[in-house]
């Protein structure tokens, strides 16, 4: 289901522009679908690089939707909508930092991921059938655009690990995800260092 799902939102972003905001939103559902199915289905290592990948998409991609497309929500389809999508992104939030302390190679991690893709994809798919429907109808495609823009400069500087104390709130995002941003950074950057020095002391991975 979840490559099928995958599948259908490529070919919707397809028929959308370069640099659309929707465009980009769908392409990143799909391979969010994707590292979700990369993570069941790999071993070792490449499952550990699988995770990491998967869990600092969501987070930036989280952080923008909630800086970028959820202001023009609030205004197209109301409060109400806005507020359940905030309160859906703070709860994966959560869950996505307890999996982040998880081995990664234990069952109960298993476990664990299955609930937390069926409520990403729950979430996505409410997405794709309430929000960007009602922007793209609201906002023409230099609008989009623009909001394209703005998306992937937010991307560029967001956090790549989940932060449950700012999720689904745009003020705290404001204030505390560029420092979260850049010691997210750093920590990525020695884990990267330290998986590449264990391999070069112990020779490539099995």
């Amino acid at each position: 289901m979840a490559v099928q799902a995958a599948e259908r939102e490529r070919a919707q972003a397809a028929r959308l522009p370069e640099g659309d905001v929707i465009r980009t939103l769908l392409e990143q559902h799909a391979r969010i679908r994707d590292l979700f199915v990369d993570v069941r289905s790999t071993h070792g290592e490449h499952r550990r690089q699988a995770f990491a990948e998967l869990r600092a998409l969501l987070a930036v991609h989280e952080t923008a939707e909630e800086l970028v497309l959820r202001p023009v929500s609030r205004r197209v389809v109301g409060e109400e909508v806005a507020n359940a999508r905030d309160k859906e992104e703070a709860e994966a939030t959560r869950d996505l930092r307890e999996l982040e302390k998880m081995d990664v190679f234990a069952a109960e991690f298993d476990a664990r991921l299955a609930t937390f893709e069926e409520m990403v994809g729950r979430h996505a798919l409410r997405e794709e059938t309430s929000e960007f429907p009602a922007v793209s109808a609201e906002c023409d495609a230099e609008q989009r655009h623009a909001m394209g823009d703005a998306l992937r400069t937010v991307e560029r500087f967001a956090p790549t690990h989940p932060h449950p104390s700012t999720a689904g709130s745009p003020v705290r995002q404001w204030m505390v995800g560029p420092f979260a941003s850049v010691v997210d950074r750093v920590k990525d950057t020695l884990e990267k260092g330290g998986r590449a020095a264990a391999r070069g002391a112990t020779g490539p991975p099995i």
